[in-house]
């Protein structure tokens, strides 16, 4: 399968891009290149042009903000098949965060003015976007609920069921990303997952985690 033909995977697989057909899919994927980024190595700053469109192929992208102390938060992880970017690429204005690779990752980008031509040309994608849009305001507006409401072990497990859903059983990440993730103390974090790992919800490794009882971690994160 060529790298146009992947892309066109992916993007059927995004609620943003599903109801197109394959030729429109296929038109759109041709508009694509790829570029490859190494662990660490950052792919926008926050300030930058938002002159891009990305899809992930392989690996993991962090999006990350600072805060007022220095310290750096995580606001979300994209896997492959995950796109990100749309804001910036859509209104042209700056990256409101940084995205840096957290392990050896290949991505598609789709440039701003190759994908506004598409829009221009399929009303329909438009309005879709429109739609995935609100859809990241509500995801948003939830998780600050999170924070304020719920107790660690529910934030925690509803993070780990995410990570699950898009890296499978076998979660590369740390105890310390873990707690920037879920806004608690690498600490707080640990004493959680020790707890877990005695009832047999997962095991943990050195910088990875295995969800071994996803039925139950759903559960907790369901605050059942």
């Amino acid at each position: 399968m060529s790298k146009q033909a992947e892309f066109a995977v992916i993007l059927k697989m995004n609620p943003m891009f599903a109801d197109l057909g394959a030729d429109e899919l296929q038109r759109l994927s041709n508009l694509c290149h790829t570029v490859h980024l190494a662990t660490g190595e950052m792919l926008f700053q926050k300030g930058d042009a938002g002159d891009a469109l990305f899809g992930v192929r392989r690996g993991q992208i962090r999006i990350e903000t600072g805060t007022a102390d220095g310290s750096r938060l995580t606001l979300n992880f994209m896997g492959p098949g995950d796109l990100f970017g749309e804001v910036a690429v859509l209104d042209g204005q700056s990256r409101t965060a940084d995205a840096t690779a957290g392990e050896p990752s290949e991505l598609f980008v789709l440039r701003r003015e190759d994908f506004l031509g598409f829009l221009e040309r399929e009303p329909k994608v438009a309005i879709k976007i429109i739609m995935l849009l609100c859809q990241r305001i509500r995801w948003q507006s939830e998780r600050m609920e999170e924070s304020m409401l719920q107790p660690l072990a529910v934030r925690l497990a509803r993070r780990l069921c995410a990570l699950g859903a898009d890296f499978g059983s076998e979660v590369h990440i740390s105890q310390e990303q873990l707690g920037i993730f879920v806004g608690a103390a690498r600490e707080s974090v640990n004493r959680q997952l020790q707890a877990w790992r005695k009832d047999g919800v997962l095991d943990l490794q050195r910088g990875r985690i295995l969800l071994q009882n996803m039925a139950r971690l759903t559960e907790i994160a369901r605050n059942e």
